[in-house]
């Protein structure tokens, strides 16, 4: 059984995809908006301190080349008006002043001159109590005022000291606003991301559930389904073509298992029947002699039997790469001349004049009882197609780095209808008694050993060539 695919899109895969990349996208912008604010707060405080301790050399040259008296008090309260002008006029939504600037000097004998908002004294006593370095701008928190200024002191050869302050409130206001601006941005590019992230992840995964819904509507009657063709060469497209591949395969091998069974099914009928009808008319003998004769007959018919399952079965393991050889160097043309030796009686019984022309010691790495099976079916298919009275040459020789086998006649060679698919199962002429199993065994034993084997029509006969990898022979 297979599960549905999920209706909330909050238990998808997309969304876990998007959710946790979302997560750390929004964690590595934040961290680099902190260190763009880190940098801009400390470029702000560092052109505020640097106005503060410009700006009090300025006014403390002023008053040292200017006397004490009212008159010059008044121009040096002139000269610092001017400078709290110089700052931009920032302002906040209500329309105040940002900037706030103060002017204080003091020296021995003379009243302190103020030059700022009122009342006075707060400032005084605030600056009474900050432990302020000369020319060393440091914050100072003056009461009644919600920002802390910025405050820097001169001090001067006749014991005057000169306070410039500027109010942190602009800065701390420019600052705000830029963590506002960032904190939108920041959730613009958040949100924005999560879309992009999850409608990406939905569209990847969308292609995996459709192989998810193939793979479910597949059964063992239906394999046609495939998934369509890719448009692009991505992971999910190679696992596309790869799971078409698969099926493909799947396909090929459930159509052949269904044609060996039906040609398996096919071929037990007859031989099962005709031991059943030879068992029960052993059954109805009266003598001994008969009994054992129809025994006899259907015990050779069991042999029969067992021997198409085997070659099935052996047959089915060579396709499926499962066939066990066990290699040893072998004389490829003593192998061949020892079973010519065992056929040429039946070779003589059918009037054949057979043969040999076999190179000495052409060796090959290959399994004795498989190489033994595939040299018989050909010779058995030379005495079970051939009229009688034929010639039959068998050739063994060393070409190159492959040992051949030619076994040739001059008979009537293969139907047309067998000649392009003699190598498949069941595959036989209508003339022909056997089951069409012997030639893709040969075929498979050969392909197993990674050789090849090959029809060729001669005129007046066939021709079939064998090529196998030869050994390589060590010196003695």
């Amino acid at each position: 059984m297979f599960s549905k695919a999920p209706k909330d899109s909050r238990s998808t895969a997309a969304w876990r995809i998007a959710l946790w990349t979302t997560v750390a996208f929004a964690l590595s912008a934040a961290l680099a908006f902190y260190i763009v604010y880190l940098a801009a707060s400390h470029e702000l405080w560092a052109r505020s301190d640097a106005w503060l301790s410009g700006e009090v050399e300025v006014l403390a040259e002023v008053s040292r080349s200017t006397p004490r008296d009212h008159l010059d008090d008044r121009m040096v309260e002139e000269v610092a008006e001017l400078v709290t002008r110089e700052l931009p006029d920032e302002r906040n939504s209500k329309g105040l002043r940002l900037n706030s600037v103060f002017f204080l000097q003091t020296a021995p004998a003379h009243q302190p001159l103020w030059v700022g908002p009122e009342p006075k004294q707060a400032f005084f006593s605030a600056i009474e109590q900050a432990d302020l370095s000369p020319r060393a701008p440091e914050t100072v928190s003056v009461e009644g005022w919600k920002a802390p200024f910025r405050v820097v002191v001169h001090t001067g050869e006749n014991g005057s000291r000169t306070f410039l302050g500027l109010s942190a409130h602009g800065a701390i206001h420019q600052l705000h606003r830029m963590i506002y601006r960032f904190l939108l941005v920041w959730l613009g590019m958040v949100l924005l991301g999560f879309v992009i992230s999850y409608q990406s992840a939905r569209r990847t995964l969308m292609r995996v559930e459709e192989i998810t819904e193939t793979a479910a509507r597949i059964g063992s009657h239906d394999l046609s389904s495939r998934l369509p063709a890719p448009r692009s060469h991505d992971e999910i497209s190679r696992l596309a073509e790869t799971f078409n591949h698969m099926l493909d395969r799947i396909q090929a091998s459930v159509d052949q298992l269904r044609t060996v069974t039906d040609g398996i099914a096919h071929d037990l009928k007859s031989p099962v029947t005709s031991i059943r009808g030879t068992l029960e008319v052993a059954l109805s003998e009266q003598t001994e002699d008969g009994w054992r004769e129809n025994v006899a007959e259907a015990i050779e018919g069991l042999d029969r039997l067992a021997q198409l399952l085997n070659t099935t079965l052996d047959l089915a393991e060579a396709e499926a790469g499962a066939l066990r050889l066990e290699r040893e160097p072998i004389d490829l043309s003593g192998l061949v001349r020892r079973l010519l030796d065992l056929y040429q009686p039946a070779m003589l019984e059918r009037h054949h004049h057979l043969q040999a022309d076999l190179e000495e010691r052409v060796m090959v790495d290959a399994d004795s009882t498989l190489l033994n099976r595939a040299v018989g079916n050909l010779l058995d298919n030379e005495l079970a197609h051939l009229p009688e009275g034929c010639r039959i040459l068998v050739e063994v020789s060393r070409n190159q780095a492959a040992a051949e086998l030619v076994i040739s006649d001059n008979g009537p060679g293969f139907p047309p209808e067998v000649s392009h698919q003699a190598f498949k199962r069941f595959v036989k002429g209508k003339q022909s008694a056997g089951h069409g199993l012997g030639l893709p065994l040969v075929e498979a034993v050969v392909q197993a050993h990674g050789g090849r084997v090959r029809i060729s029509d001669q005129r007046g006969g066939a021709r079939i060539t064998v090529s196998l990898p030869a050994a390589v022979l060590e010196p003695a």
